[in-house]
């Protein structure tokens, strides 16, 4: 009998620190340099992905606030069964650190879009769907490029770079981090950010469904996979703590 006791109380504090983990709100920094890069003042970038169900932390936007130019969302903002209000806080408060730009992701498309939409057009939301957008950074501009969901969507990259050509620094938004097939050295991509795996949220002994968040190199082209702020089925993680990220291109 007391062996079944300790087993019970040993799975609940289990599952108590597995509730706390998914729960962290944790800001990793990331400095990159690429030679397409010819700007005076870094571009300063508050990356977040796959919030799904969770309210971006006050403790976030208090130590962002004031030190970003651009906010990306790199999909699954959201999923089936969050309220809309709580979508639309989260907005707001991203909104206050700087100018917020979406991905498309797999879950996003789990409400109607149009409620979607509203919020977006309320604070000014770019949506970057197999597109781009040219900013204009330190009198040097540089694009800003998005692709559709690669499971939920369809992907056009040569859309997506339209307009391009003539900018030194690229970066790609893409939820999936899988888009690394689909791209050439000869695009001039020099940052990919991606989420979705969730860095496999429950991993025992090193293993989960997908790798960890990093960041590598493919085909000359550095990609920072995340393992994203919030969590799906359940609200647990496991050896893949939630993160945003602070990124600094110099």
């Amino acid at each position: 009998m007391i062996y079944i006791l300790l087993l019970i109380i040993s799975a609940v504090m289990i599952l108590m620190y597995m509730f706390i983990e998914a729960h962290l709100n944790i800001v990793r920094k990331h400095e990159f340099s690429f030679s397409t890069n010819q700007l005076e003042k870094p571009i300063r970038i508050f990356f977040i992905s796959d919030i799904h169900r969770r309210k971006v932390h006050s403790s976030i936007i208090k130590k962002m606030i004031n030190n970003v130019d651009y906010v990306i969302i790199g999909g699954d903002l959201l999923e089936k069964g969050v309220p809309l209000k709580r979508i639309e806080q989260n907005i707001e408060n991203l909104s206050r650190l700087g100018k917020v730009y979406f991905v498309w992701g797999n879950n996003d498309i789990e409400i109607e879009k149009k409620d979607l939409m509203t919020i977006f057009t309320k604070w000014n939301v770019v949506v970057l769907k197999n597109s781009a957008v040219i900013l204009n950074h330190s009198q040097t501009e540089w694009a800003l490029i998005g692709v559709d969901d690669l499971n939920t969507g369809k992907v056009d990259i040569d859309r997506a770079f339209e307009g391009t050509n003539q900018t030194g620094f690229k970066l790609l938004v893409s939820h999936n981090p899988r888009i690394m097939k689909l791209l050439k050295r000869d695009l001039g991509v020099s940052l990919v950010l991606s989420g979705h795996t969730h860095g496999g949220q429950i991993r025992i002994f090193g293993y989960g469904p997908y790798e960890a968040g990093k960041t590598h190199k493919v085909k000359g082209m550095t990609q920072l996979i995340s393992n994203g702020y919030g969590t799906t089925a359940l609200p647990l993680r496991l050896n893949a703590k939630p993160e945003t990220h602070y990124i600094l291109i110099k």
